[in-house]
């Protein structure tokens, strides 16, 4: 039998620049990762998809502009304009907002505000967090994104860019 796992609010491990807390991760489930995260005024994650992961967003405090739906074109300008054949369009969303993605669907979030918002984040299967800190040192280094260098690393761990990542 193994024991379970309890963390005080604001415990668990940062994942550095990117105002992540690993919550649980690999080490304790073989199931998902959970992260709470503390997502910065004009962050915008770009819109991709996962071809084999799950995600769930649940949104805290402040709001988001969240994607979910498989865009009827995607065009060069910015995914918040996206529609879907049905007609869905990107949702802002406020406390208890949440957005869940299954493998294949392209998604996005953005915080189109002017202060931080807090969201938790789970995903499946776990190990996550591995691809977040090497996003984290990517993000760190001075001036704009290297965007090839982040389509390179979303790659590696089974994420399709479709639009770039931003840090407003």
């Amino acid at each position: 039998m193994t024991d379970g796992l309890v963390l005080s609010p604001g415990s668990g491990q940062s994942l550095g620049s990117m105002g992540m807390t690993l919550k649980v991760g690999a080490e304790q489930s073989k199931t998902w990762s959970v992260f709470e995260n503390t997502i910065a005024p004009g962050f915008d994650v770009g819109a991709h998809f996962h071809h084999h992961a799950e995600e769930l967003f649940y949104v805290l405090d402040g709001e988001l502009d969240l994607l979910a739906f498989q865009p009827r074109t995607i065009s060069e300008g910015p995914w918040q304009s996206w529609e879907s054949e049905s007609g869905a369009r990107v949702v802002r969303g406020g406390p208890g907002s949440l957005m869940y993605v299954p493998a294949g669907c392209p998604h996005a979030f953005s915080n189109p505000g002017t202060t931080p918002t807090r969201m938790l984040f789970v995903v499946t299967p776990a190990g996550h967090e591995h691809y977040l800190r090497e996003l984290g040192e990517l993000l760190s280094r001075p001036g704009p994104p290297d965007q090839a260098a982040v389509i390179d690393l979303r790659a590696r761990y089974d994420i399709q860019q479709l639009s770039p990542i931003g840090l407003g």
